[in-house]
């Protein structure tokens, strides 16, 4: 029998996700936490203590750890910066949602990454989500697509606004069930608590005649992440927090509803496990630079419209 070779990575950015990110790497089959980095010297030490692997404050000086792969988990602005050292170092790299924060820095990370034969993935995690999956073959020509994603603020959270912070999930999520190209958008947005929009509504009307509403809030006391899908033989709801989703038929002129089987697991665990296997296997991401840079196009293109 032969031992596939342990897969070795590092995290960059140790908040409250990059310490996620590490702890979960740190339990992975075939997986070595190799190194850690954050520029908060005393968190870092801490948390390379309790994981028992290598730390530095320069995210540089992770590539001492002979990586393989790495997370990045930093603020969207760094994101090009870090992801392209790494890349031009032959490092495969998970990079937190968004990709970047403009088109030309994720199209120049895309490209050197293709140039040296490496993946990139990017956290679109909603993608792993049990229900999401479960509902994928169900989902065919969807005619109205209706989405929300509401919660309260969360201060961490300043250098992006809810549309690269959380409405570009559900944008991701969307281009997938839809296939098809954007034709106009409208949206408006609100500032309330930074100098971002707070709240955002997006309408999209796509090519194949398919129209979505996005609604996305991180100023809503109570949290709600649901998605209905309405199709000519039938209309899915998903609740992405309970991992649950219901489908509706009509049967002798009577609405009848069905729960869908769903086998719950944690999203993240999910998508930094496939992210080791396709750096293993070469394998392409479930969410790769393409899929990612779709959906920063259009997120801008509803900031733009917002401003």
């Amino acid at each position: 029998m032969i031992l596939m070779k342990k897969i070795r990575v590092g995290v960059v950015g140790l908040g409250c996700l990059g310490s996620i990110h590490a702890k979960i790497y740190s339990t992975l089959e075939n997986t070595e936490l190799a190194g850690i980095c954050d520029i908060d010297e005393n968190i870092t030490r801490a948390i390379a203590g309790s994981l028992k692997t290598n730390w530095c404050a320069d995210y540089k000086k992770l590539l001492d750890n002979k990586l393989d792969a790495v997370s990045i988990v930093t603020p969207t602005i760094l994101h090009y910066e870090i992801a392209k050292f790494f890349l031009q170092n032959k490092v495969h790299v998970l990079i937190e949602k968004p990709i970047t924060k403009t088109l030309k820095e994720a199209n120049d990370l895309i490209k050197i990454a293709q140039k040296n034969k490496l993946i990139i993935q990017v956290g679109h995690v909603e993608r792993f989500n049990s229900a999401i999956q479960a509902i994928e073959k169900l989902s065919n020509k969807p005619k109205f697509i209706e989405v929300h994603r509401l919660g309260p603020f969360v201060p961490r959270v300043k250098d992006v606004g809810v549309v690269l912070d959380l409405m570009i999930h559900d944008i991701d999520i969307v281009l997938g069930l839809t296939k098809s190209k954007v034709k106009n958008i409208d949206a408006l947005g609100m500032k309330i608590l930074t100098n971002h929009e707070d709240i955002a509504n997006a309408r999209i009307r796509f090519k194949n005649g398919t129209v979505c509403d996005l609604t996305a809030s991180r100023v809503t006391s109570d949290s709600m992440r649901k998605i209905r899908i309405f199709q000519d033989d039938c209309y899915i709801s998903i609740d992405y927090m309970a991992q649950e989703a219901l489908i509706y038929k009509k049967i002798n002129n009577q609405i009848v509803s069905e729960k869908i089987d769903i086998q719950k697991e944690a999203p993240l665990q999910k998508e930094l496990a496939s992210f080791i296997d396709c750096v293993a296997h070469n394998k392409r991401p479930v969410v790769s630079g393409k899929e990612a840079y779709e959906a920063l196009k259009v997120a801008l293109k509803i900031l733009k419209k917002i401003t």
